[in-house]
């Protein structure tokens, strides 16, 4: 509600969420929408269907996407146990509203799953699907106006995790030819569309390296940290791209324009506490050498 006073007090068209908290916060969002204010991302109702990891697989599959199998919200853990026998071990066990890889488990038998699962509130929070051991995660940068075209910007590659959390990010990915490339950006435009996607976004999927096949993840309603990465590949302003595209302008751009040229990594400091067991920890930056 203060953001919204103040930048009415201040006499601005529009705010732009960032990439933290408040850009996938889809009632923020809608109270931007409803005080006369441009929300700088997706519609409201578009970060509302996208955010709920489940609604989202569902309207996937509706609309063609492959998917990993899985699983709707779990029931309870007897649910648990009798899904995971039919979709065949090891499953990973995933919280319906979660986000950064919090909370997700790794089960690699009935007796893994027994075990991981015994503090869980299953009832509708989580959902299993196959775990597939030899993937790369691989995420797509898309751009869409108010008219219904969507381009992508090619890809970028964070298989390189620790805790479910990106470590190292890599544009474009060198895993993938041109073919496979052309492949899972077309299906990322494919995602964009079935939801009618405007504005700025990531469609993120697992990429199987053994079957060579792509599976749709999830789609992040926002600019994210690792979107100048992309930039400096593609030479394209994302944000200055995603203001003028929440100012109503088309997109002018064709997906024959999008050239790579190069590539670049992103690196993030991963700050942990070894005395606590290597708990996320800010802590005091004492020293720092920029290689």
């Amino acid at each position: 509600e203060r953001i919204i006073q103040v930048a009415l007090e201040a006499d601005a068209e529009a705010i732009h969420p960032g990439y933290g908290f408040l850009s996938e916060n889809a009632d923020f969002a809608e109270m931007v929408e409803n005080s006369g204010l441009v929300f700088v991302g997706p519609r409201s109702d578009t970060i509302r269907k996208v955010g709920n990891k489940d609604a989202a697989r569902q309207a996937m599959a509706l609309a063609g996407l492959p998917m990993v199998p899985g699983t709707d919200p779990l029931t309870g853990f007897d649910d648990a146990l009798q899904k995971a026998e039919k979709i065949g071990y090891p499953v990973i066990l995933k919280p319906v509203a979660g986000g950064g890889g919090s909370g997700m488990f790794v089960c690699h038998s009935r007796d893994d799953l027994v075990k991981k699962g015994e503090n869980i509130s299953f009832g509708g929070e989580f959902y299993l699907e196959r775990y597939i051991d030899n993937a790369r995660h691989i995420e797509v940068q898309i751009m869409a106006d108010n008219y219904g075209h969507i381009v992508h910007l090619g890809e970028r590659e964070c298989s390189l995790q620790r805790r479910n959390q990106k470590i190292l990010e890599e544009c474009p990915s060198g895993g993938l030819t041109s073919e496979l490339r052309q492949k899972v950006g077309a299906l990322a435009i494919q995602a964009a569309k079935s939801v009618s996607y405007t504005n700025i976004g990531t469609v993120e999927f697992l990429w199987d390296q053994d079957t060579r096949e792509f599976y749709f993840m999830e789609i992040n309603p926002r600019v994210q940290v690792e979107h100048g990465i992309t930039e400096l590949v593609t030479g394209m302003n994302i944000v200055r791209k995603q203001i003028r595209l929440a100012a109503d302008e088309p997109l002018n751009l064709k997906q024959e324009h999008v050239k790579l040229n190069g590539y670049a990594i992103e690196c993030r400091i991963n700050a942990e506490d070894p005395t606590m067991n290597f708990m996320p920890s800010p802590g005091t930056i004492t020293f720092y050498h920029q290689p």
